[in-house]
């Protein structure tokens, strides 16, 4: 976990591609079963990560998911994606396409980034 506010936090998907989830702070189940305020600080703040993602990596798509079925509490995938990916155009979850062995830019500094544009924004109180 890199980033906690009130009601969310955020980490890292030790993989091969910049990766973000977001988890709710209160195990909700379903996005419906969480308060207006914490639905609205949640999209928020996928919007802010999405941006940063895309500004600091240049991605060539990003891709969202919400599934929930291994871990059935809300939490927001967000990937950044290159064509020379291992799994593009495939999902993460799906069959690897080759080897992929991306040459990205600090993660700290994104994470660095990231923070200051959620804090800018007021997002996370």
């Amino acid at each position: 976990m890199f980033f906690k506010s009130k009601n969310l936090y955020i980490e890292w998907s030790e993989v091969t591609i910049p990766w973000l989830k977001i988890f709710t702070i209160e195990p909700y189940r379903e996005i419906t079963d969480c308060p207006s305020y914490a639905i609205d600080e949640l999209w928020r703040t996928v919007l802010i990560c999405e941006k940063t993602l895309r500004e600091y990596y240049k991605p060539d798509k990003i891709n969202i998911a919400s599934f929930g079925n291994q871990l059935p509490r809300v939490h927001i995938h967000i990937m950044a994606r290159f064509a020379d990916d291992s799994h593009f155009p495939e999902s993460m979850w799906g069959e690897r396409q080759r080897e992929g062995d991306l040459i990205l830019p600090d993660r700290a500094v994104f994470e660095t980034r990231l923070i200051a544009a959620l804090n800018a924004a007021n997002v996370c109180s």
